[in-house]
């Protein structure tokens, strides 16, 4: 499970993620990252750690299904938030192959979409 500062919650963070952010699109999920942005109404000048957030819809596959891939993703990028930046927001959607795929093809997706996106690879 994700600790409470790192998870991102607000329907407005999930949209600066996708709309203003990079992405990076492998076979089993797409992440999309918004680079450290600072917060104007957030007093200070210390950045918030990073946040991460998580879609999985219908076409991955039952309930269940979902909420494994779910728990699996959440697991993962638990493991790597030290390499985000911080203030930064991360949401990974899950695409229809995820729900077949098994621990380590999502862990092997998720390295190299982080590593193309917070590397500067090309989009």
């Amino acid at each position: 499970m994700l600790p409470t500062e790192n998870r991102l919650r607000r329907r407005e963070d999930f949209a600066t993620a996708v709309r203003r952010g990079r992405r990076a699109g492998r076979p089993s999920l797409v992440v999309h990252l918004r680079s450290g942005a600072t917060d104007p109404h957030v007093p200070g000048e210390s950045l918030p750690p990073p946040r991460a957030g998580f879609v999985v819809s219908k076409a991955v596959g039952g309930a269940v299904v979902r909420t494994a891939v779910k728990r699996r993703l959440r697991h993962l990028v638990r493991d790597r938030l030290a390499l985000l930046p911080p203030g930064s927001l991360v949401v990974v959607r899950a695409l229809p192959g995820s729900g077949d795929a098994d621990h380590a093809q999502l862990a092997r997706d998720l390295d190299a979409a982080l590593e193309r996106l917070l590397g500067g690879g090309a989009r």
